[in-house]
């Protein structure tokens, strides 16, 4: 029996499993292919609120099992005025898909104009946006997204119904050379992401105070409690979640909170999320006058030493945590689970109807 608190599974392994789950829901080989790749990203960064557990659940909830999801739809090019931009309808494919194909467009689109940028109506949820801005830092570019969530579950500060979706930002840099991996900003605009809360109730734990609300609306930390979430820093976060149903709203979407719910509300309304994905190349951003005749690579790296310097050598820059976790897994040669996430792709092997060899996964020593 298996009593270990993490488990390591091999890269493979993950997505063969990850990409069958998706096949047998009826989404294209290369859909399913596209699935497993974000998700085992997720997963060898030590992201545990949008891996692929968490992208089959919202499938199951939101996605093919309820209609808002399309296995093997095709994205319309929509016409755009603007060289630099892109206008995308989605028609409701498989939101990771949709998003590794954004981001390579914005990139191209950056080599020849300095900037680009995609915007995508009627799509479906592209779980951990840090893994695209990551990717395209890692190659060279400064990268953007941001989407409206699934669901409306956050309150308004100062509100008491949910009417905002959790909608994550996420940026990224080219700071490989400067310090050794992408600085990345990567935050949902709740207190906690849902899929945390997923996750701490799959664990067992509580909730910290002050990030969610029950059916009443009061304060809960009992992750199985939770109806709707609080947003971080108070009008600051809800600020900033309001930035993505802006954007959203410029770009096609609709009503918040008739999102995913396919069943409520007019018929004519529209249920979908919303993306927005931006690379700038960092030559289209170099003004050229460095101090000291620096380049703009040694002037990012002067300014970040100067940030952790002065008695701030310990504190972390975001992205590192995420750096050091993808680290380790290529260390240890593998992908790293809790016991209670082995037993939850244990259960989406056996939906999928493919097998699923526990003795394969090596237990850690935490």
């Amino acid at each position: 029996m298996m009593t270990a608190a993490n488990y390591l599974m091999p890269v493979e392994m993950h997505n063969t499993l990850v990409a069958a789950a998706y096949r047998q829901r009826g989404y294209t080989a290369a859909e399913a292919q596209a699935a497993a790749i974000v998700g085992e990203s997720a997963a060898r960064h030590g992201i545990k609120t949008h891996n692929a557990i968490k992208a089959l659940h919202l499938d199951d909830h939101f996605g093919s099992g309820a209609g808002g999801c399309v296995p093997g739809a095709e994205i319309q090019i929509l016409p755009s005025p603007f060289k630099a931009v892109a206008r995308w309808n989605a028609h409701r494919k498989l939101g990771q898909a949709v998003a590794l194909e954004a981001m390579r467009h914005c990139m191209k689109l950056a080599d020849e104009f300095g900037i680009g940028a995609v915007a995508v109506d009627n799509a479906f949820h592209y779980l951990w946006g840090g893994g695209y801005v990551i990717d395209a830092a890692t190659k060279g570019y400064v990268a953007y997204t941001c989407c409206t969530a699934a669901l409306a579950e956050v309150v308004p500060f100062g509100g008491k119904f949910p009417t905002l979706g959790t909608n994550p930002h996420s940026w990224a840099f080219p700071t490989v050379a400067a310090v050794g991996f992408p600085v990345c900003i990567d935050w949902a605009t709740s207190v906690v992401a849902m899929g945390r809360v997923q996750q701490l109730a799959r664990e067992g734990k509580t909730l910290p105070p002050g990030c969610a609300v029950d059916r009443h609306g009061h304060e809960t930390m009992d992750p199985a409690a939770v109806t709707a979430l609080l947003p971080f820093g108070q009008h600051k976060g809800y600020g900033l979640s309001l930035i993505d149903e802006i954007l959203a709203a410029l770009i096609g979407g609709s009503l918040p909170t008739l999102r995913s719910r396919w069943n409520t509300g007019p018929v004519e309304e529209k249920r979908t999320p919303a993306f927005f994905f931006q690379c700038i190349h960092p030559d289209a951003l170099n003004c050229g006058a460095f101090a000291q005749n620096r380049s703009q690579t040694e002037n990012l790296a002067a300014v970040l030493r100067d940030i952790l310097g002065h008695g701030n050598e310990q504190c972390l820059l975001p992205g590192q945590p995420e750096a050091r976790a993808a680290e380790k897994s290529t260390r240890l040669g593998g992908l790293v689970f809790t016991s209670a996430e082995i037993d939850a792709f244990a259960q989406i092997a056996l939906a999928a109807g493919v097998s699923f060899d526990r003795t394969r996964l090596t237990p850690l020593e935490d």
